[in-house]
């Protein structure tokens, strides 16, 4: 049995938080959850916070939580607003604002 957990239109770009959901899956939970604790990205927070709540629908589900981990975790690619800044000579520069949708699959160990 699995369990998910989503986040979605997290305002980070999917590029930055790839690089933290690459580190713990895999992982058992509680050494997933210590890796983000002690990581300095802003990401870390958030997928912590995702891998909570799949923690927490497990529990809910009856699981063994000792022996959760993380078989799987996606990111993709949200809506990007798109805004726009003043230059010199009258131009505008694109500013794009990006969001993503973090997944978080927990599993039971058989």
């Amino acid at each position: 049995m699995a369990w998910k957990a989503t986040h979605r239109y997290a305002r980070i770009s999917a590029r930055k938080v790839r690089l933290m959901t690459d580190m713990i899956r895999g992982r058992q939970v509680q050494d997933a959850l210590n890796i983000l604790k002690f990581s300095p990205n802003r990401a870390a927070g958030m997928v912590s916070k995702v891998l909570t709540s799949a923690v927490a629908s497990a529990n809910e589900g009856e699981a063994d939580v000792e022996r959760l981990f993380v078989c799987e975790t996606t990111v993709g690619e949200g809506p990007t607003m798109k805004r726009w800044r003043p230059k010199d000579r009258g131009r505008a520069v694109e500013i794009l604002k990006r969001s993503s949708h973090i997944t978080v699959v927990v599993e039971q160990q058989a």
